[in-house]
């Protein structure tokens, strides 16, 4: 196989020796990458099952995914407030109903898991997202900086619902940031990457804050119906034993996870993105490193 390459290629027994040791050593220089589901061409039996995709066609996302788009696209915030709210309030109904319809099955399913982009520029921001949009919807997030993403595992109805509004506040984001650049005041002192990393940073925190409270009232008002039927001591039971099965899976997959504290170095851009985050409010009754969970900035 050597031989005949180095053919192709034009070069000698010695050249293709070399470039051959110097691929092998930089694939195993490369980090390893946790597996979340068995290879193509495997039967999988060593691995443990994990639980399969939601119906991606299922009508329910076929609305969170029109009212997001519309929340997009739109120029006036206080719409893209109640249709990104509506979309949340969708997804967090539809998790709880997923979760009880799971909970009378047989089936011996582990969390999934799913790799969201957080590329450059502003990777740390985008990773920032991603960990309070998982956080809001019982996902558990791990940043692989040196190899560009980020990890969520959980449950497949909540990982659709991460993945998109992942997508859809990242547009957002971006969208506002760029509109808060325009309205900055000449001469404000401060370029203009360390403003958008600290906007970026304070719009994710004060959105996973929003979410939060949109899934805890969803979460509060399903245990309430519940009371009103036979299923009054499921709910709450079940979503604790979900969530201790997505953080075991962490456990798991990652082992020695740390928790990384990102900067924010620019008042101004932190002060505009909160402000953002809020015109989009969700509130509806060198070396390698570790993999890292992004962790709270620390405002300076």
């Amino acid at each position: 196989m050597l031989a005949g390459w180095a053919t192709r290629e034009g070069l000698d027994r010695a050249d293709a020796l070399r470039a051959a040791v110097d691929t092998l050593a930089l694939v195993e220089s490369l980090p390893p990458i946790a597996v979340l589901r068995p290879p193509p061409g495997t039967s999988g039996a060593a691995l443990p099952r994990t639980a399969g995709s939601a119906r991606s066609g299922s009508p329910m996302l076929d609305r969170v995914r029109a009212l997001l788009a519309k929340a997009e696209s739109t120029t006036f915030p206080a719409e893209a407030e109640a249709l990104t709210g509506k979309a949340q309030e969708l997804i967090a109904r539809h998790s709880i109903d997923e979760a009880l319809l799971a909970a009378g099955s047989e089936r011996g399913d582990l969390p999934g898991g799913v790799r969201l982009s957080t590329d450059a520029p502003y990777a740390g921001a985008k990773a920032l997202l991603v960990q309070e949009v998982a956080a809001a919807n019982r996902c558990e997030a791990v940043w692989s900086d040196d190899l560009g993403f980020a990890t969520v595992l959980g449950w497949p109805a909540d990982l659709v619902a991460v993945e998109l509004l992942y997508t859809s506040l990242l547009v957002q984001a971006t969208a506002a940031m760029l509109r808060g650049r325009a309205e900055r005041r000449p001469g404000s002192g401060r370029r203009t990457k360390v403003w958008d990393e600290s906007f970026l940073n304070a719009f994710a925190l004060r959105i996973g804050e929003r979410l939060r409270t949109a899934t805890e009232a969803a979460t509060d008002a399903a245990d309430r119906a519940a009371a009103e039927t036979a299923g009054a001591d499921r709910l709450l039971p079940v979503l604790a034993a979900r969530g201790e099965a997505v953080r075991e899976r962490l456990d798991t997959l990652f082992p020695g996870v740390t928790r990384h504290r990102l900067s924010v170095r620019d008042a101004e851009g932190w002060s505009s993105g909160t402000s953002a985050a809020d015109r989009a409010s969700l509130d509806v009754g060198g070396g390698r490193k570790p993999r890292q969970v992004p962790g709270r900035p620390d405002p300076r």
